[in-house]
């Protein structure tokens, strides 16, 4: 599958000239669906499907008088189609256009976002699958534990988009729905068998018990899902750095042969799209928490949420495109150095192993807590004396009285601690 669109595509959903498209779809799919339950003459909808176009200079003009836009844009249009523009918006109110546009915009915004995940997956699964047994530290609170493999970390994240796919694909479905039902959602005004038609010609869902707008739970979900996504994003961009940290020095930022680092210290080599990435993820948590802010309007409506969304809407969708679109960048452009992670393997002189030797005491009927002393006192003095912790275990006679010198060295064995590496993979259907 080939992504369809460019980083202008965004724009492009969101300028002005779309969004009054958008108005003028609906205004003519209402027209039409009224011809076709000859509730207007089919000779003014065809008259206004020919006719009916707008100039953005006009409608600004017209609004810069009115106040009003949607009052604007259907001046603007009436101008345009003549005596025929009296059908147009017939039994509407504003929120029927704009809500029902709103959802069309959103449709294609949230048709190139499942198209960037699919990117980002993609290009997950092939690392994922490259560097499925290239092993390294496995870190918890930042301190080494026990052995993973690179492609384990990848295979996670890419199960984690997984997740994010379903979610925006749920999202989407509950936030492109649209209403045609009249001032205060009564249908007083215009029947129900029209919005219906009319979201159905639109590829919508139609808001079965509407107020004058469409629930802005809706639309809620929606801006949270796109900030959950970009949580992950952070996730992983900071796992990223962590990994490029220079006593780390595992996984590193793509860098151009042309690249500057500082401008005041010509070795720099800093992960700056991965602090890109954890910095506008903040932004979306904002526009989810703005989001949940316009959910209460009062009473069947207010307009307290239209200016919030003018900025949340298309923000958090170019925010998210942009963020996919440039982790995916990181993703390909990767400096992964498995001889750093061998290396940071051994920092720990094999204490790392631990638990193998710990649960091998315990299979020879010493109790977990003697067992536990035992291997403690071993580790913690590897790290204070700069010795091998092997080697220390070897020389513990308690432990010696126990297990053997095979025995204590099959506890070393770094394939057999990533022996299910495969079957984890298989779980999520990567091979």
């Amino acid at each position: 599958m080939i992504p369809r669109y460019s980083l202008s595509d965004m724009t492009e959903i969101w300028s002005d000239q779309a969004k009054y498209s958008a108005w003028l779809e609906v205004e003519i799919a209402v027209c039409r669906s009224l011809a076709k339950f000859k509730l207007m003459p089919v000779e003014a909808m065809k008259a206004i499907e020919e006719k009916a176009k707008f100039d953005i200079g006009r409608i600004e003009e017209i609004e810069a008088e009115v106040h009003h836009d949607v009052i604007a844009f259907l001046t603007a249009v009436a101008e345009n189609v003549g005596p025929e523009a009296r059908y147009i918006h017939s039994g509407l109110t504003s929120s029927d256009v704009l809500d029902t546009a709103l959802a069309i915009q959103l449709k294609k915004a949230g048709d190139l976002l499942i198209d960037d995940l699919y990117q980002v997956k993609e290009t997950l699964a092939g690392l994922a699958v490259q560097y499925k047994h290239t092993a390294m530290i496995g870190r918890t609170h930042g301190v080494h534990a026990e052995p993973i493999t690179f492609g384990l970390k990848l295979a996670s994240w890419y199960n984690e988009i997984l997740r994010h796919n379903e979610r925006i694909k749920t999202s989407l479905d509950q936030v492109c729905f649209g209403k045609i039902s009249g001032a205060v959602g009564t249908f007083s005004h215009i029947e129900p068998r029209i919005e219906e038609d009319v979201c159905r010609a639109l590829d919508l869902g139609w808001e079965p018990v509407a107020t004058q707008v469409v629930a802005r739970d809706r639309h809620a979900q929606w801006v949270s899902t796109l900030a959950l996504v970009g949580a992950s994003l952070e996730k992983f961009a900071q796992e990223i750095r962590h990994l490029h940290r220079t006593e780390v020095g595992e996984v590193l930022e793509g860098f151009g042969k042309k690249q500057k680092g500082s401008s005041a210290m010509p070795h720099k080599r800093n992960p700056i799209l991965c602090e890109r990435i954890c910095g506008m993820a903040r932004l979306l948590r904002g526009y989810a928490s703005n989001a949940l802010e316009n959910v209460a309007l009062w009473h069947e409506r207010d307009i307290s949420h239209s200016s919030v969304e003018r900025v949340i809407l298309p923000d958090s969708a170019h925010t998210l495109h942009y963020l996919l679109k440039t982790f995916d960048k990181v993703l390909r452009n990767l400096d992964v150095r498995p001889e750093a992670m061998a290396a940071n393997l051994g920092a720990t002189r094999g204490a790392i192993y631990s638990e193998s030797i710990l649960l091998a005491l315990a299979d020879k009927g010493v109790s977990r807590d003697d067992a536990y002393n035992i291997v403690q006192r071993n580790a913690l003095k590897a790290f204070e004396t700069e010795s091998d912790f092997q080697a220390l275990l070897s020389e513990d006679e308690e432990l010696r009285s126990h297990l053997s010198e095979d025995e204590i060295a099959a506890c070393f064995d770094l394939e057999k601690t990533l022996k299910r590496v495969d079957m984890i993979f298989k779980r999520i259907g990567l091979s």
